[in-house]
């Protein structure tokens, strides 16, 4: 058996797979999968080996798909991946996570499923819906979609979502009952008075630190923030950032005190990289400070943006960072980011990056 690192694509024309052995210097591209479908995010199960896709749109209708054969082959399944007749018609699934023995999915319009049976069939956990304050939700420019699903790896009852534009929800009773956990983050497009409500933050992605399930990373429409607190309090971090807007973030595998951030130049001023050059930025401190790490990344005439579920890590030591760009291109770094690499080009837009590390 050898060990192969994967780096699990979402595109808008199908699902594609990057290989590599440990060593992480030559790459294998295979793909396109899942019938070129649209698909929002594609992870795989540690657990099971399986390899899971969101994908649909109002063309297609909603879907999850699923590989037992790291990609060789594929089904899908929409059963139960509906709301109640008379309701708008789910669109797509945009987000996954797996739990224990289950699988959860964020659709759009907003709201949660579940599986139990690894994807066949899937029942709603209304309790998200139903909150008090759900008639308020806004779309935010994807749409209302729930786009981060974040889960405490030793207790599965324990579940945080992020929605545009809604913000961050919690549940203690595995999806039964909600709160909003917004308190401290802006939302500047709202009338000065109302900048920090209790909801209806535009959240663009939510992490969770490796070993301490109570802090969080949140890149916001409206800043760069952190909580220790299972996103009871949220404190800003953007300070040393190039810019207080970006869609995606990543956690470092062990060190709770490592993430990656790629900042855009504003969301009105083109949603590209800050002055047409690349950069990852990276804390090693929790967000008190920030480096920007360029070396192998392009430096001129740079204007792709980076979207909210297209950076990831691996677990390998070092770990490796990876993202996708909205022209096609794939960049990956083997050294915590130190350094970097194109991998792949011409591919579609890249809606998402995960990895898996497999015995194949």
């Amino acid at each position: 058996m050898a060990t192969r690192v994967l780096v699990l694509l979402g595109t808008k024309k199908g699902a594609f797979i990057l290989e590599t052995d440990p060593d992480r210097r030559s790459w294998e591209l295979r793909g396109p999968y899942c019938e070129t479908w649209p698909m929002n995010h594609v992870i795989g199960d540690p657990a099971t080996g399986a390899i899971y896709g969101a994908g649909g749109n109002e063309w297609f209708g909603p879907a999850v798909w699923r590989s037992t054969d790291l990609g060789a082959t594929w089904s899908h399944s929409s059963a139960g991946l509906a709301y109640a007749a008379g309701e708008e018609p789910i669109k797509s699934v945009w987000s996954l996570a797996p739990g224990k023995g289950a699988l959860y999915a964020g659709v759009q319009p907003a709201g949660l499923f579940r599986s139990d049976d690894a994807g066949e069939t899937w029942r709603h956990l209304s309790g998200l819906r139903d909150h008090p304050t759900r008639p308020e939700w806004q779309a935010g420019g994807a749409g209302l979609i729930l786009h981060s699903l974040v889960r405490d790896p030793g207790d599965d009852r324990k579940l945080w979502v992020a929605i545009s534009a809604a913000g961050v929800f919690h549940s203690a009773d595995g999806g039964e009952t909600w709160e909003p956990r917004n308190r401290g983050t802006r939302a500047d497009f709202n009338p000065e008075d109302q900048r920090y409500p209790e909801f209806g933050q535009c959240v663009h992605c939510l992490v969770m630190a490796p070993g301490m399930p109570d802090r969080l990373y949140q890149q916001n429409h409206c800043g760069m923030y952190r909580s220790d607190d299972g996103a009871r309090t949220w404190q800003s971090i953007e300070a040393g950032l190039p810019s207080s807007f970006g869609f995606p973030a990543a956690a470092h595998p062990r060190d709770p005190g490592t993430l990656y951030l790629l900042p855009l130049n504003g969301d009105s001023a083109g949603r590209y990289v800050p002055d047409g050059k690349a950069a990852v930025w990276r804390t090693r401190d929790g967000g008190a400070t920030w480096q920007d790490q360029r070396d192998g990344l392009p430096q001129k005439n740079v204007f792709f943006g980076v979207l909210r579920q297209a950076m990831a890590t691996d677990p390998l030591d070092k770990a490796g960072v990876y993202f996708g760009t909205s022209t096609g291109a794939v960049y990956a770094s083997r050294d915590e980011g130190d350094s970097w690499q194109c991998v792949a080009e011409h591919l579609p837009t890249v809606l998402s990056v995960e990895t898996m590390v497999v015995e194949a």
